[in-house]
């Protein structure tokens, strides 16, 4: 294809400055959705139009230099910026708990028993990542669209939390009068010594968490949309196989895909700077994703649903099993 390429330099600014000319290159001729493997010079239009509506100096003739060329219609070419604010919200964009900065708004479903339309996210996003006891978040609370580190402010609120999976540390405080009574007696020593410090016991809970998953009640119907960004609408539930190729459509890294890399994982998960929690029956996967897509709902390539993801490292991203999510969320698509 080096003479192609030598030709498209000699042609590019003429080609260029046609009327609804977006851009020029070389590839392949294509022949209605299927392509050849016939080389062409490759001619990118906004709209194509009957070869009768143009004026023949506007015309893209058939070959340019003895070489073929392929018309193909682009339409207008722009950045791939997510918005932050939709109205209707639809899954894929920016979601969260009123107290955290954003995460990922998963997916529209309904209650298992009333049929009524909720928000699909994490504990984390929706639920500020609470264990139910520790005050972090209370049935009611504002969920905003978009979250409050893209803009999000009381009157972007579009829904109020409606139910949650409790989160498990790996350590927490304990509530037994026994261990009450120790760190009372630890302070009291340890105050006469370092009045500034404080003694306080944690016990290991030895537990698993399975989900990281909440839901949310739009204040309105009308307010949200089921059709997930640059996937569409959820297809039902899929069943996860080794190696498979998943995608999801998160806030921070868009549309992304990738394999499965292993699942029914057991793994230690940073909750925070200071917290940790183990997770059972989770799924690895290779596909992109950054801090901000936490909500996702993973979908296979038929765009059923197989998982929601919650957390990931440099290299892999990890989520829960969506059957898990819905057994325990008592929701169904």
């Amino acid at each position: 294809m080096e003479r192609h390429y030598r030709t498209l330099e000699k042609v590019r600014h003429r080609i260029l400055g046609l009327p609804n000319v977006r851009g020029v290159g070389v590839g392949y001729k294509r022949v209605g959705l299927s392509r050849t493997d016939k080389p062409a010079i490759i001619v990118f239009v906004e709209k194509k139009l009957p070869v009768g509506d143009l004026h023949r100096d506007h015309r893209i003739p058939n070959k340019v230099k003895g070489l073929a060329t392929d018309v193909i219609e682009i339409g207008r070419v722009k950045l791939l910026e997510r918005p932050q604010k939709l109205r209707p919200a639809v899954p894929g964009s920016s979601i969260g708990h009123y107290k955290i900065t954003a995460g990922t708004f998963g997916a529209v479903v309904k209650d298992s028993k009333t049929g009524e339309k909720l928000i699909l996210s994490n504990n984390h996003i929706l639920a500020n990542g609470t264990d139910g006891k520790d005050g972090r978040a209370s049935i009611g609370d504002p969920i905003l669209q978009p979250g409050a580190y893209d803009g999000g402010k009381d009157s972007d609120r579009i829904a109020e939390l409606h139910r949650f999976i409790p989160l498990i540390r790996e350590y927490e405080q304990p509530e037994c009068a026994v261990a009450a009574k120790a760190a009372s007696i630890g302070n009291s020593i340890i105050k006469l010594i370092r009045p500034a410090y404080e003694l306080r016991l944690y016990k290991s809970t030895r537990s698993s968490n399975m989900v990281d998953c909440a839901v949310a009640k739009p204040v309105s119907p009308g307010v949200i949309d089921d059709r997930v960004l640059e996937i569409g609408r959820v297809a039902g539930v899929g069943e996860i196989k080794e190696g498979m190729t998943v995608q999801k459509s998160g806030r921070s890294s868009g549309l992304t895909s990738g394999e499965i890399t292993a699942r029914g994982v057991t793994l230690k998960v940073d909750l925070s700077d200071e917290e940790a929690g183990w997770f059972s029956d989770q799924v690895v996967s290779d596909l992109v994703c950054k801090p901000g897509d936490s909500g996702s709902l993973i979908v296979d390539q038929d765009n059923r649903a197989v998982g929601l993801l919650f957390a990931g490292s440099d290299a892999y991203c990890i989520f829960n099993r969506i059957q898990n999510v819905m057994d325990l969320l008592q929701i169904e698509f």
